[in-house]
């Protein structure tokens, strides 16, 4: 499953750096000032889970392979954006390629690090990007009217319906209201992704803040500053920090988050986030060639699951052999569960559970 997040925000927020830590790289330039990435910067970003490796201790594998997130680092927007001021339209549509965006509030302090706007205002950068972002979708909306209306004139039921779901997020967002926040069906959801507007994709805020903050930072007090809307995830990170625990080895960026009294760090509550927002899960298959974490969306099928995989599994899906991870680490192994009675046989309506270890028999 291809999952994209966007990084966005102002220019020298410290996206660009938050980027290099992320895929613990120097591939997005990180120049003090504006505009220096142009074009988006793609990484690859695994998944923090420490299951797929006590599996790995088991199972004694040739490769470990996780699940990933692939993050985008697109140049900082600035306001007047969705008019295409500092090459604004080039940047939305970065951003509309993207399943979340994840957007970079800077509160830190810094002589040394120019802020487009003169200051530091995390509530001002907020109302800016989205904004620009409701602005963008306002033009969308009416380009994509024009095309609706004339097929309604010809009887269309489905750009009646489309029409009609229009004029509610319009509404909305001219009162300054993100296309998320309306109460949709299941069905309207579907139907508004087809418009492919910018404000109805999840969010994340990441407070980039300085390591004096981020020890004991309170998600809620920050939402309270910025006026966030109480469902946008709201993540601390020290990008300076993260970029200097990128350069230590695993153990080590361990030991000194233990000793700042943190159990993760910035980069991998976002990371996990980022998973958590868009409502997936892992399943895990495990042999002596590979342990691999795969990507599902919560509520899948076996047969669904099995498709990620390869679409051959799920067209041949037989039945699926199950055991829980908890019983799989607790009797060793597949033997050991097999054994214990802990391993089921699941048909196609089986609803896999996160941490599912899973062996599919199919026929094609």
């Amino acid at each position: 499953m291809n999952l994209k997040i966007g990084i966005v925000g102002l220019p020298n927020v410290g996206k660009s750096t938050l980027f290099n830590a992320l895929t613990r790289s120097s591939n997005a330039a990180a120049e003090n000032f504006p505009f220096c990435t142009i074009d988006p910067n793609v990484g690859i970003v695994e998944v923090p889970d420490k299951r797929l490796y006590t599996l790995a201790d088991i199972v004694n594998p040739e490769k470990i392979i996780p699940a990933i997130v692939e993050f985008v680092d697109i140049a900082g927007l600035v306001q007047g954006a969705s008019k295409g001021e500092g090459l604004g339209n080039k940047f939305l549509s970065h951003i509309r390629e993207c399943n979340a965006i994840c957007h970079v509030l800077r509160d830190f302090g810094d002589e040394n690090v120019h802020h487009v706007s003169g200051s530091v205002n995390p509530k001002s950068d907020w109302e800016i990007i989205v904004t620009e972002l409701i602005l963008a979708d306002l033009q969308s909306i009416d380009r994509q009217r024009g095309s609706l209306e004339g097929k309604a004139r010809s009887g269309d039921k489905q750009a009646k319906q489309d029409l009609s779901l229009l004029d509610v997020i319009e509404s909305a967002l001219k009162q300054e209201n993100p296309a998320s926040s309306i109460d949709l069906s299941e069905e309207e959801n579907k139907a508004v992704k087809r418009f492919q507007l910018l404000t109805h994709k999840k969010f994340m805020i990441v407070a980039n803040v300085s390591e004096d903050q981020f020890v004991g930072f309170d998600p809620e007090a920050f939402r309270e500053k910025i006026h966030a809307d109480p469902s946008i995830p709201i993540i601390p990170v020290c990008a300076k920090m993260e970029a200097e625990l990128a350069d230590l080895s695993i153990d080590e960026s361990h030991e000194f988050l233990a000793e700042l009294g943190v159990q993760y760090s910035g980069l991998e509550n976002l990371i996990r986030e980022s998973f958590d927002i868009l409502g997936l899960e892992s399943y895990f298959t495990a042999g002596p060639k590979e342990v691999r974490a795969w990507t599902i969306r919560k509520g899948s099928t076996a047969p669904q699951a099995a498709g990620e995989i390869h679409t051959d599994f799920e067209k041949g899906f037989i039945r699926a052999e199950v055991i829980a991870y908890k019983d799989y680490v607790q009797h060793n192994g597949e033997q050991g569960a097999k054994e214990a009675g802990k391993m089921r046989t699941e048909g196609k309506e089986y609803i896999v559970q996160d941490g599912d270890v899973m062996h599919f028999r199919f026929n094609v």
